[in-house]
C-alpha cells in the first residue's frame, strides 16, 4: 500500500507544471492563485496558505475527461456560472487522481484557453 500524497504537495506539483507552460503566469485575484495564458485563466489553484482545503479548477471540453473529473469525490461544476462552460472544481484529497492526471487536465484546460501561438509553442517542444 502506498502512502497518501500530501494534497498541498500535489497542488504545488500541479502549480509548477502549469507555470512551465508557454506564456503562463501566476496572479492572485480575489486572494487566490490563478495561472493565466495571456489574459485568460486556465487553472484556479485556490489559496495556498493551508487556510482552506486545496482544490483546483480546470476547463475540460472533452466529455470523457469532464465526466472523469466530476467522478472524483467532492468534485463539482465550478461556481459563478463557470460550470456551464465546462469548468470543474476538484478537491485535492483522498480519492483524487495522481498529480500526472491532474497535470493532463491542466494541459487540456490550457489548450482550450491559450492563444493559438502558445499552443503551437507547446506542440513544438
Amino acid at each position: 500500500m502506498t502512502a497518501a500524497r500530501d494534497p498541498f504537495a500535489v497542488r504545488e506539483e500541479v502549480r509548477a507544471f502549469a507555470l512551465a507552460l508557454p506564456g503562463a503566469g501566476e496572479e492572485f485575484p480575489w486572494g487566490e492563485s490563478v495561472v493565466k495564458a495571456g489574459r485568460k485563466v486556465f487553472v484556479f489553484l485556490g489559496v495556498g496558505d493551508n487556510s482552506h482545503p486545496p482544490r483546483i479548477g480546470v476547463k475540460l471540453k472533452d466529455p470523457e475527461v469532464h465526466e472523469h473529473a466530476l467522478s472524483v469525490p467532492g468534485a463539482e461544476p465550478s461556481g459563478y456560472g463557470l460550470g456551464r462552460a465546462g469548468w470543474v472544481s476538484v478537491p485535492l484529497a483522498e480519492g483524487t487522481p495522481a498529480a500526472d492526471v491532474l497535470c493532463e487536465w491542466v494541459e487540456e484546460s490550457y489548450r482550450v484557453i491559450a492563444p493559438k501561438r502558445l499552443i503551437a509553442e507547446l506542440d513544438a517542444r
